[in-house]
């Protein structure tokens, strides 16, 4: 039997019990590991409970996210008559990205991604929707793991029949199916990123590759620099690889400079000679730009009354920055550029590709107008209501593991 309760009612109980207890925010972070890894990327911004779900909230939004996913996955076939390179123009790739995408796609779209939630006073909303293998938060059931080490949530938790999906484990499924490996095979991985930002991952890496050893991949790192292809295989170091999980991303192939150092190891996944985990086509779906497609009312003809709903409840109001007409939520319609131009205190204007906040115009800021033309207007964007960004989310620097109703205890 699962937990009746709802979000507030677990919440309250649980804050009612760490008061009652007299346990300080402190001590319920006190058995977060220590690891180097973890503290170099989070920094000890651990918070110091999980986020608690109901049963019904839970298996409603998990609906709602498959048929996001869905939704988005379909979008080349549906408004691009299946032109892949068509569809990555349209969400902001250039030439070189498009041709890195049509060189590494994969039979299937990837089923890795991750959702960013915020709330609102009607429940959960999409900030956005990242898909492929440079997913952060993927450690966040360590995490978890340790806040049970804390007798207060332990037994909270058993009295209440909650659990929390192991996302270390998922990875691994993941991984070991979309590469075509049977569970046991232990396949030899090796994470990899870009030369740039290598030397602030490394140690992060490490303790990653560490886990994943851990669980039955056998995984070394490095960046792509370091990578041969040689002896019909693909190598780092002494070691001949079956699956390289791709942490560089497609911002990282922007030139074709940068696309000639990835070329040699997308070649060799074309001949089958390594598994990528995961393609970059992946990328393309996680664009701002296909959520403002899916937002677009010009294109709710495409989807069934079931997808609509699902979409109307968790995709906020999404529109990619250009010049023209646009319909608002009232059903009024505006030229965008004018709309955003005299309500930027109550918009956000996002690159399309970009991560981690870089980029991002809060309109309301007292610094943004200037950049609002000389930013925003030059380069591939979506702007969206203002709500989202004024939301409390995890982050990549301090990540929230999700408590849920689960038969498992």
């Amino acid at each position: 039997m699962t937990s009746g309760l709802s979000r507030a009612e677990l919440t309250a109980q649980y804050l009612d019990e760490v008061k009652r207890r007299g346990i300080s925010a402190g001590e319920l972070t006190s058995t977060h590991p220590e690891s180097v890894g973890l503290r170099s990327l989070y920094g000890g911004r651990f918070l110091s409970r999980p986020l608690f779900l109901g049963t019904e909230e839970t298996e409603q939004l998990a609906r709602d996210m498959l048929t996001m996913r869905a939704a988005l996955v379909s979008l080349p076939d549906k408004l691009y008559g299946g032109d892949f390179a068509a569809f990555g123009r349209a969400v902001g790739l250039n030439e070189a990205q498009v041709s890195a995408v049509l060189r590494s796609r994969g039979t299937t779209v990837t089923m890795q991604s991750r959702g960013d939630l915020y709330l609102d006073e009607t429940g959960f909303k999409l900030l956005e929707f990242n898909m492929g293998s440079a997913l952060g938060g993927i450690d966040q059931s360590d995490m978890a793991t340790a806040l049970l080490d804390q007798p207060v949530l332990l037994e909270f938790a058993r009295k209440h029949r909650l659990s929390f999906v192991d996302t270390m484990r998922e990875q691994v499924n993941d991984m070991l199916v979309e590469c075509g490996f049977a569970p046991g095979s232990r396949p030899k991985m090796a994470t990899v990123d870009w030369p740039s930002s290598y030397e602030t991952l490394e140690p992060y890496m490490q303790h990653f590759a560490g886990r994943l050893t851990e669980m039955g991949i056998d995984t070394v790192f490095g960046h792509i620099g370091q990578l041969e292809v040689r002896d019909g295989g693909v190598w780092l170091g002494d070691v001949r690889l079956d699956i390289i999980q791709r942490l560089f991303m497609l911002e990282d192939l922007a030139d074709p400079e940068s696309l000639a150092l990835a070329e040699p190891i997308l070649d060799a996944a074309a001949r089958g000679e390594v598994k990528i985990f995961t393609p970059l086509d992946a990328e393309m779906f996680a664009s701002k730009r296909a959520l403002a497609m899916l937002s677009d009312e010009a294109n709710r003809k495409y989807f069934d009354t079931e997808t609509l709903a699902s979409l109307d409840r968790i995709l906020p109001w999404t529109r990619a920055v250009r010049s023209g007409p646009v319909t608002l939520e009232d059903g009024s319609q505006v030229e965008l550029i004018d709309y955003v131009l005299s309500h930027r205190d109550e918009l956000v204007i996002k690159p399309t590709q970009l991560h981690g906040g870089d980029g991002v115009l809060l309109g309301w800021r007292t610094d943004t107008s200037a950049e609002l033309g000389e930013n925003a207007f030059g380069r591939p964007s979506t702007v969206r209501g203002s709500s989202s960004a004024g939301s409390v989310r995890c982050s990549s620097t301090s990540r929230c593991p999700t408590a849920i109703p689960s038969p498992g205890w």
